[in-house]
C-alpha cells in the first residue's frame, strides 16, 4: 500500500502543505509527500495525444509524476481556494487526469482519494472541485478536510495600510497585523483533529482492500 499527497498551493510551507503531511503523517503505509511549487504544469490542451496510450504528451513537469500516481494506492490532494475557487495551479494539474480516461483506461479506478481544501474563506470550495475531479476519474471519496489559511494580504507588506486587500475589507481600516491575527494551522485543533482522523479513517480502507 502506497499514499501519495499532493499540495497544488505554489506557496511551499504553507497551510495546505501542512495539512496535507498532518493527514499523510497518520496514515500506517508508506507515505509519499509532493509540492506542486516551483513545478511547471499547464492545462490540457484538448489535444487527445493521450488517446492511444494514456499517457499525456505535453511535456513538462507532470510527466514526473504520471509514474508516482499510478503507482498509489491512494492521494490526498489539497489545493487553496482562490477567488472562491480551485487555484490554477490544481486546476492544471488535474485537469491533466484527463490522460487516464481513454480505452477502458482504469489506472485511476478504484483509488481512493482524500480532499484538503484551505481558502482564507469558504476552504470547503477546493474540496468540492478536487472532488469533482475524483468523481470523473472513478476515484473514491474517502472524506476531506478543511483549514483557514492566512490570506496573501497578511504577508505581502501592504495589508495595512491597502484599501483593497483583506484586512481592510474583512477587518476593518485601521487594522494591525499581528501573530494573534494572523490564521495558522496550528491554533486550528478541530482541523487538526480531523485531519489525523481521515490519516486513521484512509488506513482502514487500505487495509480492507
Amino acid at each position: 500500500m502506497k499514499v501519495l499527497g499532493i499540495s497544488c498551493s505554489p506557496r511551499p510551507g504553507q497551510t495546505t502543505d501542512r495539512l496535507v503531511q498532518e493527514v499523510l503523517n497518520n496514515i500506517e503505509a508508506p507515505t509519499e509527500f509532493v509540492s506542486l511549487s516551483g513545478r511547471r504544469i499547464g492545462p490540457c490542451l484538448g489535444c487527445l495525444g493521450c488517446v492511444a496510450d494514456n499517457v499525456c504528451k505535453v511535456r513538462d513537469d507532470m510527466g514526473e509524476l504520471r509514474p508516482l500516481i499510478v503507482e498509489a494506492d491512494a492521494l490526498v490532494i489539497g489545493a487553496p481556494n482562490y477567488f472562491g475557487m480551485l487555484n490554477g495551479l490544481a486546476h492544471c494539474f488535474l485537469e491533466r487526469l484527463y490522460q487516464f480516461r481513454h480505452q477502458e483506461g482504469g489506472a485511476l479506478h478504484g483509488k481512493l482519494g482524500v480532499a484538503v481544501g484551505v481558502g482564507s474563506a469558504m476552504p470547503d470550495s477546493a474540496v468540492r472541485d478536487i472532488e469533482k475531479f475524483f468523481s470523473f476519474s472513478r476515484i473514491e471519496p474517502v472524506g476531506n478536510v478543511t483549514a483557514i489559511g492566512p490570506a496573501s494580504c497578511f504577508n505581502c507588506g501592504h495589508g495595512e495600510e491597502c484599501r483593497e486587500g483583506a484586512i481592510h475589507r474583512v477587518f476593518g481600516p485601521g487594522t494591525k497585523i499581528t501573530a494573534d491575527l494572523t490564521p495558522n494551522l496550528s491554533k486550528q485543533p478541530d482541523s487538526l483533529t480531523a485531519a489525523r482522523m481521515l490519516g486513521e479513517k484512509l488506513t482502514q480502507r487500505l487495509k480492507q482492500g
